[in-house]
């Protein structure tokens, strides 16, 4: 037998459902459901869904402890690095035949291999990267010989100034990506993507350290 319409509602009521402004959902642990800072919250990554996951301090803390999660959950750092002795030149970058300025690189665990991905419109596209390519250009930097699989990156840019490269935490890459994704106008990303863009590196450039000889494998 079928249902019974829903009673109708009054006039108008509708209408105001979509012109009246819902609160935000507040940020929540993926593991707990604890309600989170919507900003300044630390992420694990989830291994077997590939994705990034907000944590609350106390499943942070319990993720850290070795065997924690059956190494499923991995928490993301929070260092940054520049390695001032490996520059990047013009040639190098062309190597990687990454289509726009800005690019980051991971190593992906569970496929054994390095991923390219940069900000685009549609999100985070993923760029081929031949692991000769890999080698030759990044392979043997300082840097890549400090990369932890699937929770940091190496994020790089290109400026008229040069080639700049970053160890970061993964987090903060996806984070690029999504204020791209919800900034980016026309052909070229227009000004306030532009804006968003050279503020995000601004702040890098400020938290990250010069690597140093006790960090060096």
């Amino acid at each position: 037998m079928s249902a019974a319409p829903a009673p109708a509602a009054p006039a108008g009521r509708g209408l105001r459902r979509f012109l009246t402004e819902r609160p935000a959902r507040p940020e929540r642990c993926g593991l707990c459901a604890a309600p989170v800072a919507d900003t300044g919250h630390r992420h694990l990554v989830d291994t077997e869904q590939r994705s990034l996951v907000c944590a609350c301090p106390s499943c942070f803390l319990l993720m850290e402890r070795p065997g924690t999660g059956a190494g499923r959950f991995r928490p993301v750092p929070t260092r940054c690095l520049t390695d001032p002795g490996h520059p990047l030149d013009d040639r190098a970058w062309d190597s990687l035949r990454i289509p726009v300025g800005v690019a980051f690189f991971f190593r992906n665990a569970a496929l054994d291999r390095f991923v390219a991905l940069y900000p685009s419109p549609a999100g985070a596209t993923e760029s081929e990267l031949e692991p000769e390519t890999w080698a030759a250009v990044l392979g043997e930097s300082v840097l890549a010989g400090l990369l932890q699989p699937d929770v940091e990156a190496l994020l790089l840019r290109r400026t008229d100034d040069g080639c700049a490269c970053f160890l970061v935490p993964i987090d903060i890459c996806y984070e690029l990506v999504g204020r791209m994704r919800l900034l980016w106008q026309g052909f070229d990303g227009g000004a306030e993507a532009r804006a968003a863009l050279e503020a995000f590196f601004a702040h890098v450039e400020d938290r990250a350290r010069a690597v140093g000889t006790e960090d060096r494998p």
